[in-house]
């Protein structure tokens, strides 16, 4: 029995280490700005995830910048700024809104409105080119008017059926 409370316990003592904070930071707002500006910042080898959940290398650098900026007293807009100079506007998940990233934030706006638009052309063609009967040349509209006959005359010989 004993050696089960051991175990236990170590393992409480090692996610009670593990949940400790690695980036001490003199106050409670400074922490949460932390955490703030880390959730902010993409990380650029994962691209799916802020540098405050990624494990790369590099998040774990941007991490360390970003603490070190708190820590110096540095604002959240000079924080974001020294790591979109470094890495560019791709590292914000909301960048800013100005002539340089208009693309970026209207491309998939874009993409949708010329979507819309080449699925009505294509839909107004195709009713444009449909019509109600089949098109026949003469000489089929004769054979399908002489199979039609035979169909409707049951007198008619069977023409090797």
């Amino acid at each position: 029995m004993r050696p089960l409370i051991l175990v236990i316990l170590l393992c409480v003592v090692g996610t009670v280490q593990a949940s400790t904070e690695s980036y001490p930071l003199a106050s409670d707002a400074d922490r949460e700005r932390f955490q703030e500006l880390t959730k902010e910042l993409r990380c650029p080898k994962c691209q799916n995830q802020s540098i405050a959940d990624s494990n790369a290398p590099i998040a774990s650098d941007m991490r360390e910048a970003v603490h070190k900026l708190v820590q110096e007293g540095q604002s959240n807009e000079d924080i974001m700024l020294a790591m979109t100079s470094r890495f560019g506007e791709f590292v914000r998940y909301r960048p800013e809104l100005d002539p340089r990233t208009f693309l970026l934030w209207f491309t998939p706006l874009i993409v949708i409105v010329l979507g819309l638009i080449a699925v009505a052309i294509v839909v107004i063609r195709s009713r444009r080119n449909a019509t109600s009967e089949p098109v026949l040349t003469e000489d089929e509209r004769s054979k399908v008017d002489a199979m039609l006959a035979q169909v409707d005359d049951p007198d008619a010989p069977d023409n090797g059926r």
